[in-house]
């Protein structure tokens, strides 16, 4: 039964940079540089990535995490291998396809601007909704991802043999995972989004917790300290989970 995750968002990528880019320039669409699943660190990523590296070896020998589960895309997958490489470890991997980033549906590649201008009833319907519940079609909801973040967490408790896990993922993912452990509501998660969202190559970490309601506690929640200390570029972009639609 695994007793505590290290939750870490990939570092940044080059869909970050592109959808920065088109939403600075006021772009309707992101020049996209490969398909989500495909789309890679940016060199400054890469970076990001060591430093987690870096974060590991200095963690006490029994906080290290014994096995990486890992969403499927590659920008995630890259920034594990990646700070394996720099901690010199060799740990079993886990691909799963609950831990991807949102699916954006019919609005994926678009900047808000670009959801406004092609599908304006389904901005109305966002705006209606809120960004909790909102489903583009063919698409996900935060909602959507929490489900899957519960089915995961069932499984670590339930079928983990290694105590602690390194979990890497996507922001909104990692956020979920907290709002879950922290049972937070609606407000509360959009709230914390809106003021505190995840950084790059941040990481958060749960525990199990038999007094808590939910049975986990976040112990801490998007640190970067390990990015400023290597003298590494701190970056917040947003991803998927957010308006632009960015990867």
């Amino acid at each position: 039964m695994a007793v505590e995750l290290i939750l870490v968002r990939h570092g940044q990528s080059e869909g970050n940079v592109a959808a920065e880019a088109a939403d600075r320039d006021r772009l309707e669409q992101i020049a996209a540089p490969a398909r989500d699943p495909d789309v890679m660190l940016s060199e400054t990523g890469r970076t990001q990535a060591a430093a987690v590296g870096a974060y590991l070896s200095a963690l006490p020998a029994d906080e290290r995490p014994g096995i990486v589960w890992t969403s499927p895309y590659q920008r995630a997958r890259e920034t594990a291998e990646i700070a394996l490489h720099a901690y010199d470890a060799e740990l079993d991997f886990r691909v799963d396809e609950r831990l991807r980033d949102r699916d954006m549906g019919i609005t994926d590649m678009l900047t808000g601007a670009g959801i406004r201008a092609k599908y304006p009833e389904e901005a109305k319907r966002r705006a209606w909704i809120g960004k909790f519940y909102y489903r583009p079609p063919g698409g996900e909801s935060w909602a959507d991802v929490a489900f899957r973040v519960r089915s995961v967490l069932t499984d670590l408790a339930n079928s983990e043999k290694h105590d602690r896990v390194l979990v890497t993922a996507h922001d909104v993912v990692i956020l979920l995972f907290c709002y879950v452990a922290e049972g937070m509501d609606e407000k509360a998660v959009l709230e914390r989004a809106t003021t505190n969202g995840l950084r790059n190559a941040a990481i958060c970490r749960i525990r199990r917790d038999e007094d808590s309601a939910t049975g986990w506690t976040v112990t801490a929640y998007n640190e970067d300290s390990h990015l400023r200390d290597a003298g590494v570029a701190v970056t917040s972009q947003p991803g998927a989970s957010d308006e632009v639609g960015a990867t």
